[in-house]
């Protein structure tokens, strides 16, 4: 932390000497804001609602089973009631485990997606830089920011540039 202190004072300190073009970018905001973004918040929020109703449906399966074996068990023997009452069980742990799988497939694509709407979002960041005479651009989010004027938020520009280019 000390040395962003001393390299942000070294760079502040020598702007006596020439003017400094500063603005920052809230990457997360374009990444949600972006028509990339909105797209992939759809999508992904249709798979969680497909995943939404197949867990509905595993659950009612279950449940039934769960019934059926709970109606049956008294005129089952002790070893068809443990048969049965083990399927179940069986049953039930393959439901947690795909669950769990299908939650961290969906996990990891809404960050892939994230991650590929950044990389593009970097580039066109910096083309916008290059292209308007910024000699540094900022994240947001990164802790190093404690203090930002709204007045150098360059990140409608980028969402803005970002869209365009996938016209």
């Amino acid at each position: 932390m000390a040395l962003i202190g001393i390299v942000l004072f070294g760079f502040l300190g020598s702007a006596l000497a020439a003017d400094y073009k500063i603005a920052y970018v809230d990457i997360q905001k374009a990444v949600n804001e972006s028509n990339a973004g909105k797209d992939a918040k759809k999508a992904i929020t249709k798979e969680v609602e497909k995943f939404q109703r197949q867990i509905t449906d595993k659950q009612k399966e279950l449940q039934t089973l769960k019934e059926s074996l709970e109606k049956q068990a008294p005129m089952l023997t002790p070893d068809a009631r443990a048969t049965r009452e083990k399927e179940y069980q069986n049953k039930l742990r393959e439901f947690q485990r795909w669950g769990e799988d299908t939650q961290n497939e969906i996990n990891q694509k809404r960050m892939d997606v994230e991650r590929n709407i950044s990389i593009g979002l970097l580039k066109v960041i910096q083309k916008v830089g290059a292209d308007d005479g910024y000699t540094l651009i900022l994240e947001k989010n990164e802790n190093i920011v404690l203090f930002v004027s709204k007045a150098i938020d360059i990140t409608d520009r980028a969402i803005k540039a970002f869209d365009a280019q996938k016209k």
